[in-house]
């Protein structure tokens, strides 16, 4: 018994001494209880909308101030005309549009009918189903309260239409999604172990004293991962368009530039994994969970960032998935242009030449 708390007392003092252990063991179930709880939540929360107000009457305004004080929305603004509805959809300013009639009040109260039209953007269904639902749970409340007292019998309904994705095919979202998690782990694995390999084999070391340029050396490891990529979108694009049916709206060409670019983006990152380890087996392990997780949660195509509690938001800008995301559903779902992802196209080159400095910056200390 004696010799039992003995190895007991040793194996205590061993994780006490490892600090890295340590944390790991007290930080994950911190980390994952903050994720699961607040970050990963299928719940709709401050969902902008905005609503086409063509009454301008008492009615319509006490009815958007009535969601606008709910938790689950923020009217972002009140628009005059339905030809607005589309930009605001297209250019994700707004998930969902709400058409107030003419003569809302008056057509109510004597039609004892009304139709509310809900335009929503259907790229993501869970979303767009879940943010009609609440819509037409406000549009009761509101009619139970205002109408409530009135005798005649008078009914405000909520008709739905979805735009992009009519018949609300969940391959419309992950599609892109994996498109950006297939080209993060594929381009950052396998830059960041095969230059690592090198490095185990010391083979790396005979390059530096080489006439050969390093850069040379590490441009052409990454040149076939990078045409990997493409025939890998290629694939992808293929199999959606043909076997799933989900049409590619928007410039081919375009579609293939901003794929390029996150290929790359996936590469530097690849770069600087292999500057800072000296072992395939750590070089693996911060590509895959490093890499992954992190896609899947903040990428923006399994659970909606604008529900994320502010800190968590933050968190999302930093991960290069969520842009490329966000760029290739408006391109290839939506059909936008360049105009609309010059943003996240800035976004992700200033990704790629932060990268590369990094891993420039990394590989002169080596030199060195």
């Amino acid at each position: 018994m004696s010799t039992f708390k003995s190895f007991v007392k040793k194996e205590v003092r061993h994780i006490l001494r490892d600090r890295k252990t340590l944390l790991v063991l007290l930080g994950m179930p911190i980390v994952q209880i903050i994720l699961f709880g607040f970050a990963l939540s299928n719940e709709v929360k401050n969902t902008v909308i905005y609503v086409a107000d063509l009454a301008h009457d008492e009615m319509s305004a006490s009815l958007i101030q009535q969601i606008d004080a709910s938790k689950y929305f923020d009217v972002g603004g009140v628009i005059t005309q339905t030809s607005e509805a589309d930009a605001l959809l297209r250019t994700g300013k707004a998930k969902v549009v709400m058409v107030v009639p003419t003569r809302f009040s008056e057509d109510l109260q004597h039609q004892k009918e009304v139709t509310l039209q809900l335009l929503t953007d259907g790229t993501n269904p869970n979303l767009a189903s879940t943010v009609n639902t609440y819509l037409s749970i406000i549009v009761r409340d509101f009619r139970n309260r205002t109408l409530g007292d009135l005798k005649l019998p008078m009914a405000l309904k909520v008709e739905p239409r979805m735009l992009y994705n009519p018949q609300l095919k969940g391959e419309y979202t992950f599609v892109p999604g994996v498109i950006a998690m297939v080209l993060m782990i594929i381009c950052v694995l396998m830059t960041s172990v095969s230059i690592v390999k090198e490095k185990e084999l010391g083979n790396m070391e005979l390059v530096l004293v080489s006439p050969t340029r390093p850069h040379i050396v590490i441009l052409s490891k990454a040149i076939p991962y990078f045409v990997l990529g493409l025939i890998l979108v290629t694939v992808i694009l293929l199999m959606s368009r043909f076997l799933l049916h989900i049409p590619i709206r928007g410039n081919l060409l375009l579609l293939y530039g901003v794929s390029a670019l996150f290929i790359i983006t996936a590469l530097s990152l690849g770069l600087v994994i292999s500057t800072i380890t000296n072992s395939q087996q750590v070089a693996m392990l911060i590509s895959l969970m490093g890499m992954m997780l992190p896609t899947i949660m903040f990428g923006g195509f399994m659970f909606p960032i604008e529900n994320m509690p502010l800190p968590m938001q933050v968190i999302s800008n930093i991960i290069p998935a969520k842009w490329f995301y966000y760029a290739i559903n408006d391109i290839m779902i939506k059909g936008q242009g360049f105009a609309a992802v010059r943003f996240d196209v800035l976004i992700l080159f200033g990704f790629t030449l932060l990268f590369l400095f990094i891993s420039y910056k990394k590989f002169n200390i080596r030199l060195s």
